[in-house]
């Protein structure tokens, strides 16, 4: 009743309404108790681990006394109304009896803290990280569904100039839809937010994460087909789409001073239909041709990624000559072989440049033996595949995993380092760096499964459960990875996207 005495003051109605201040009054207390409960009061270590050893996603709230971490609390009371389901938010106050042991045994210590509170996030019943993010609702609920992902753009600092629109009603002047995850997105950012600097005052550039799927109805009506999807808008109606994705801030800022729609693109020219020195084969002609010429350079490809090596002498498109890539089993683009007297002679994959292959028309030899594959190397990784990965893991307390495609240049800068250091904890059981090519058949459904989507990936696991993964920008040259017990696994390279 206290509580009710107090709201009805604020209110002053208590002499004039009695009645009714009491019923309204009693309502808003209710309701504030409802949201407080969804908050779990915690203060015995047993009840701890229990909490971390049935809940997934948990974020703590620790502090010194029961007042310190008022404003946090009714924070993390509207936050856990939204995340009900999904994660679990706990108080501990550490600065009653059974509370200080708790926080003793936790080697947590509030006070020296800011505002006497400390925020820390257990994932899966182990430690993850400390929550270091704007301590906001959006920031919060966002951290909550996906612990392990990016911030939010207007988290960043650089960012101030941007509108960050987060309903439905568009009505900025360019709008730059994109989803957290999205690379391409992330590389455009510091540039469209220079642009929103450069430009404040006199236009308006705003963003959107329209990925979650109630905005479904806003991608089909401004026919987002990818991210980042840039849409103008006037007086809040839609006019076109701006496509300069390669462009600079100023090239932006020039594009708002005469908004003009995209210009339509010319249709390509197929390369068969171009003025040039090869030869276009199909199904059909390609063994008369090699009767006639006792030696051939041969190049199947598909239209889209095979461009720029007219040095080839001959060419099949076998997205439309089918008969013939199964003929000779193509299974990528491009794929380049030698015929001679109308015989297969060699393929030659090392083959990528005009003066790699005017080099070898000029003196046409086998190609060198293909590079011993890493997994064939010896050393301390552990390869693993969709038939052992979850039985080998579960028995490592801690495990690096790199994901990694045997093309992609940066998983190959990075080998080097994570093959070092396997070795340095070669003699430890209960550590293991571990290596999946996703690129081999029932890999690909596994390296989907854990949330491989670009090349290298790696993710951290204790005893079999996924704990971490790493997701720096591009660029990154050294990643480092702490894991309990101060073990450290350092490796270097950098990010490949599929």
């Amino acid at each position: 009743m206290a509580e009710v005495e107090r709201c009805c003051r604020t209110r002053g109605e208590v002499v004039i309404y009695p009645s009714i201040c009491l019923q309204v009054c009693m309502v808003s207390v209710l309701q504030a108790a409802v949201k407080v409960s969804l908050i779990e009061k915690v203060s015995e270590h047993k009840d701890f681990k229990k909490l971390l050893r049935t809940r997934t996603n948990v974020l703590v709230l620790y502090t010194k006394s029961a007042t310190s971490g008022d404003s946090k609390l009714k924070l993390l009371s509207d936050v856990a109304q939204v995340i009900k389901g999904q994660g679990t938010i706990a108080w501990v106050n550490c600065g009653d009896s059974e509370g200080r042991k708790l926080c003793k045994k936790v080697k947590v210590d509030p006070s020296s803290k800011s505002g006497g509170a400390d925020l820390l996030h257990y994932k899966d019943g182990t430690f993850h990280t400390e929550y270091n993010r704007p301590a906001t609702y959006k920031s919060m609920v966002a951290f909550l569904k996906d612990p392990t992902g990016p911030p939010l753009w207007e988290e960043n600092p650089d960012a101030k100039d941007v509108v960050h629109v987060e309903t439905e009603k568009v009505s900025t002047e360019i709008t730059c839809l994109t989803a957290r995850w999205c690379g391409v997105c992330k590389r455009m950012q510091p540039v469209f937010q220079q642009a929103a600097t450069e430009t404040k005052g006199s236009y308006v550039l705003a963003g959107m994460n329209v990925h979650p799927a109630e905005f479904d109805g806003l991608k089909q009506e401004y026919n987002v087909k990818g991210y980042p999807t840039f849409c103008y808008f006037e007086k809040g109606k839609f006019l076109h789409h701006y496509e300069n994705y390669g462009g600079t801030a100023k090239d932006i800022a020039d594009w708002m001073k005469n908004p003009q729609p995209p210009q339509p693109k010319a249709p390509e020219v197929q390369w068969s239909e171009t003025d040039s020195p090869v030869f276009h084969l199909t199904d059909d002609s390609l063994d008369g041709f090699l009767e006639e010429h006792p030696s051939a350079l041969v190049m199947f490809h598909a239209p889209c990624n095979c461009k720029g090596r007219d040095p080839i002498r001959t060419t099949v498109d076998t997205t439309i000559h089918k008969a013939v890539g199964e003929r000779f089993k193509i299974s990528g683009f491009p794929t380049v072989k030698y015929f001679e007297m109308g015989e297969e002679k060699f393929t030659l994959p090392h083959l990528r440049s005009k003066d790699k292959i005017i080099e070898f028309l000029q003196n046409p030899q086998a190609p060198p033996p293909p590079e011993q594959s890493w997994e064939d190397k010896p050393s301390s990784v552990s390869h693993l595949g969709m038939e052992d990965f979850r039985e080998a893991l579960k028995k490592k307390k801690h495990a690096l995993v790199m994901f990694y495609a045997p093309w992609c240049p940066h998983c190959k800068n990075a080998v080097p380092h994570f093959t070092t250091a396997a070795d340095l904890f070669k003699e430890d059981r209960k550590i293991a760096y571990a290596a999946v090519d996703c690129t081999k058949g029932p890999n690909q459904e596994l390296c989907k499964q854990e949330g491989v989507e670009g090349y290298p990936t790696f993710n951290y696991y204790n005893y079999g459960k996924f704990a971490e993964k790493y997701n720096g920008e591009r660029g990154v040259s050294d990643i480092f990875c702490r894991v309990p017990n101060n073990q450290l696994f350092l490796f270097s390279g950098e990010m490949e996207s599929l």
